[in-house]
């Protein structure tokens, strides 16, 4: 199936490693003309440079945490301006920390909140004037199956990525007259390094080892294995692509059959 993205323009958020750079890779290898972000400026020149060289597409790296309420302006619109608009945006960023709810503190409800649900609001709104004047427009926002069937130890991402997913329904209601389409993508457990640190404090809570827990974790699931990147990044750039151009307001689990639900 062609895709039809080449040469279209993507900006996709907090892709210097895991989800989000499985994300950018496929689509610079679909022809897209990617701006990838990550806080770190010395590790997102390195990605670009070497993702560059890799898939012969255009990649521009865009420093800047967008947790920080200036800081997805500021990205949004460099890459606009490099690439004279943009087609498809991608909101991600890194979960919240494992905990049970009396561990955490206002400041650390805050903290997760600019994270996992402001960073995507301003960066949506960032976007908006260069979505509206294309023909392909396309938001992915990047949430967690957790927002189906809340996950042990993980309150904060339970609780406030729902809210990301109420946001995207509603724009894509409030928006579709604009021509543009909002999906988000659920993923359930993918082998990254955020997974591992997950691991990391299940097996220091539990007494055990990250293989034993990660082994466990992934018996839980249909296919009895955790994702590789790459499969929920096909998922993501699909939705993103034309050739889903009817496809809107859908809350995709990419999750190897973990969830249990019937909706």
């Amino acid at each position: 199936m062609d895709l039809q993205l080449k040469n279209k323009r993507a900006f996709v958020a907090g892709a210097s490693r895991g989800l989000g750079y499985a994300i950018a890779r496929i689509l610079a290898e679909e022809g897209c003309r990617v701006a990838i972000n990550s806080r770190e400026p010395r590790t997102i020149n390195e990605v670009a440079r070497n993702l560059a060289a890799e898939t012969k597409a255009e990649i521009l790296p865009v420093a800047g945490d967008v947790s920080l309420p200036e800081v997805p302006l500021m990205v949004v619109e460099q890459a606009a301006k490099v690439f004279g608009g943009l087609d498809l945006l991608v909101t991600n960023s890194g979960g919240p920390p494992s905990g049970k709810f009396d561990t955490f503190d206002d400041t650390a409800w805050q903290k997760a909140i600019e994270s996992s649900l402001s960073s995507h609001v301003r960066l949506i709104r960032a976007a908006l004037p260069y979505l509206r004047k294309s023909d392909s427009a396309s938001v992915v926002t990047m949430t967690s199956y957790s927002v189906k069937q809340p996950i042990p130890n993980l309150v904060l991402s339970n609780s406030i990525r729902a809210a990301t997913v109420g946001l995207t329904k509603t724009l894509a209601l409030e928006l579709g007259s604009d021509g543009i389409r909002f999906n988000s993508i659920l993923p359930g457990w993918t082998s990254t390094e955020r997974v591992v640190e997950l691991m990391s404090f299940r097996a220091k809570a539990n007494g055990t080892t990250v293989e034993e827990e990660t082994a466990r974790q992934a018996s839980e699931t249909s296919l009895g294995r955790m994702a590789r990147p790459e499969e929920v990044a096909k998922a993501v750039v699909f939705l993103l692509s034309p050739a889903a151009s009817y496809i809107t307001g859908v809350m995709l689990t990419v999750d190897g059959g973990i969830y249990k639900g019937t909706l």
